[in-house]
């Protein structure tokens, strides 16, 4: 027996609920959704329950703790699947499941304190011990979520430092039955791939306080790809394409090898797209010949990750990026991540390179100091849940002394769809709106100003942090009514910083190519803290860590602040956010000024 009621018939208080649970512990609360990826993973929060969307109550002699859907009852399917019908009771699903971590505000108090510019302890990031001991779950969750598992036949395996995240092999009819869920297959209507989800599950109450979430569910990566651009006329550099040469001119970057020992730079790499060790060779030959052509990369390969080295795999952001950290960074030492293959159809690539990136670099006794991503996705297309748990492994990141890099995005306001789709609302980007990495934003011309193509905007998910408030604050008085009521104006607003996105010129497949976008942003705003990074450990001081509190105060006045130009609104050609003095959406505070920053750092 079923019963459902939604907000629109019924509106369920907070008394409502305890009445029910009073009344019969068996009653199975959850929140039901057609389709996978718009449903927040389940997890009561109590006595702050969240507002209720829809609750079903049966009598399965099993309780439930709610999911609940966010702002609607009925969400509509991610962009390009298909639902096909219910998965194999015998399909093995490969399930993270996520414990709640004992201190995670200690964690975030810990990372302030050694990222903020005067600060007692600034600079003196913690070792792996002392933010795992933030992040570590009880023992006592620990102990029944295995205890659980195992009376059903199951073994967990841990799968991070902390023992916050826990993979487990288990049969859809299993899950089904222990979850109360209904795994159907999707298919990608763009690559005809299919995927094994949920369309809705709940976890019992007795395990409630223990679990935050059950993953994957359903979120695609998007990349971004090249964009045509006008051209103009820049004296010095020739912005039909882009070099080495020209950004180091533009920005001020030196061209001498780093030279200090532990320095490091980490470029993430998702399934399919890989860099060329040819390509690589062919770039440093034709763009810095006063570099050894044989400089390379090394490896690190997560989840049976791979790097196949045909020209027929050539992977166009994972050869700009590569190609554009080693040849701005001189002589930085540049690992590529490769996580993850396409042979598991519960795998979601995007939230688990994050997850297995995070945890690879936080089990390092001395992590490398920059790490730069070029995936996202649109924020809704992700759950508040896991973003939340993502953004977390990010600040723990920050807390070890290591500065996240990431793209903003190539859709202006219209998420990663760019403006072939329309939206009733601006569309944030994940995992931009996360206050604890760094967003890039793009520009071109010379002199620069923001391209349209940069996304840029505010979080749904996440407050504005103190950090950014005051220069956030400014431009919203600026802004005035302008767009109003199309985007959360109390979000965390990004982006945070920008560089030049376009028409780069690289090496793809043996071919110059030019490749535009923010994913070509990201790679040299990182190389140019890798730099940074390498004068200050030769000066015997640590390297910058997590940025932001130090560019929203100290290091603002050391960018080039960009004040022409804007990005996109949905579904045409008109402006969202325009640039302006002082930070904006699309360009954030400005782009590096490389001795302007040298000298902000006393250097």
């Amino acid at each position: 027996m079923l019963m459902l009621c939604t907000i629109n018939c019924m509106r369920a208080t907070l008394s409502d609920v305890q009445r029910i649970l009073s009344y019969k512990k068996s009653i199975a609360i959850a929140v039901l959704s057609s389709y996978p990826s718009r449903l927040d993973d389940a997890r009561i929060e109590p006595p702050d329950w969240p507002a209720w969307d829809a609750i079903a109550v049966t009598h399965s002699g099993k309780a439930y703790a709610a999911g609940h859907a966010g702002a609607g009852i009925a969400r509509e399917p991610s962009v390009g699947f298909t639902l096909v019908g219910p998965a194999s009771p015998d399909t093995v699903l490969s399930l993270r499941i996520s414990l709640v971590q004992n201190n995670y505000t200690g964690l975030i108090d810990a990372l302030y304190d050694v990222s903020t510019p005067f600060s007692a302890n600034y600079g003196a990031y913690l070792s792996k011990e002392q933010v795992g001991a933030y992040m570590a779950p009880a023992a006592e969750s620990t102990s029944a979520v295995n205890t659980w598992l195992s009376e059903n036949g199951l073994q967990a395996r841990n799968i991070s430092g902390a023992g916050d995240w826990l993979s487990v092999q288990i049969p859809v009819s299993t899950a089904n039955d222990l979850l109360d869920a209904n795994f159907s297959v999707f298919t990608h209507s763009a690559t005809g791939k299919q995927t094994v989800r949920r369309l809705a599950y709940s976890i019992p109450l007795d395990f409630a306080d223990h679990i935050d979430l059950i993953h994957p569910t359903v979120s695609e990566v998007h990349d971004s790809g090249s964009r045509t651009l006008e051209n103009a006329d820049t004296g010095p550099c020739n912005i039909s394409l882009v070099t080495p040469t020209c950004l180091q001119w533009l920005y001020g970057i030196p061209a001498t090898p780093a030279t200090s020992h532990g320095n490091g730079l980490i470029v993430s790499g998702l399934v399919e797209d890989w860099p060329q060790e040819a390509d690589l060779k062919a770039f440093l030959t034709e763009y810095r010949p006063d570099m050894d052509p044989a400089t390379a990369w090394t490896l690190v390969s997560l989840d049976n990750g791979t790097d196949p080295q045909e020209a027929e795999d050539a992977g166009m952001k994972a050869n700009l990026d590569v190609q554009y950290t080693m040849g701005i960074a001189t002589d930085v030492p540049v690992t590529f991540i490769t996580a993850g293959n396409d042979d598991n159809p519960t795998s979601d690539k995007f939230a688990e390179v994050i997850l297995d990136t995070a945890t690879y670099i936080l089990g390092l006794p001395s992590p490398p100091q920059v790490i730069t991503t070029s995936y996202g996705d649109d924020e809704d297309n992700v759950s508040e849940k896991l973003s939340n748990k993502l953004c977390s492994a990010l600040a723990a990141l920050g807390a070890r002394g290591v500065s996240v890099i990431w793209i903003s995005g190539d859709g202006g306001v219209s998420g990663l769809h760019w403006p072939e789709e329309t939206c009733t609302t601006f569309i944030p980007t994940f995992p931009s709106g996360c206050p604890y990495l760094t967003s890039v934003g793009g520009t071109y011309l010379i002199p620069e100003q923001a391209v349209n193509f940069s996304s840029g905007g505010f979080s749904n998910y996440f407050a504005r942090p103190a950090y950014q408030d005051a220069a956030v604050s400014q431009y919203l008085d600026y802004l005035g009514d302008t767009n109003a009521g199309l985007f959360n104006s109390t979000g965390r607003a990004y982006s945070d910083v920008a560089a030049y996105a376009s028409h780069f010129a690289y090496i793809n497949a043996g071919e110059e190519t030019p490749g535009s976008g923010t994913s070509a942003a990201a790679p040299l705003f990182a190389s140019v803290i890798s730099l940074l990074n390498d004068e200050l450990l030769a000066a015997g001081r640590s390297p910058l860590g997590f940025l932001n509190p130090w560019l929203y105060s100290t290091g603002i006045s050391a960018l080039n602040d960009i004040t022409v130009g804007n990005n996109y609104a949905c579904s045409d050609f008109t402006t969202g956010f325009n640039a302006s003095a002082g930070w904006d959406p699309v360009t954030g505070l400005g782009t590096p000024n490389y001795p302007k920053l040298k000298a902000a750092l006393g250097l």
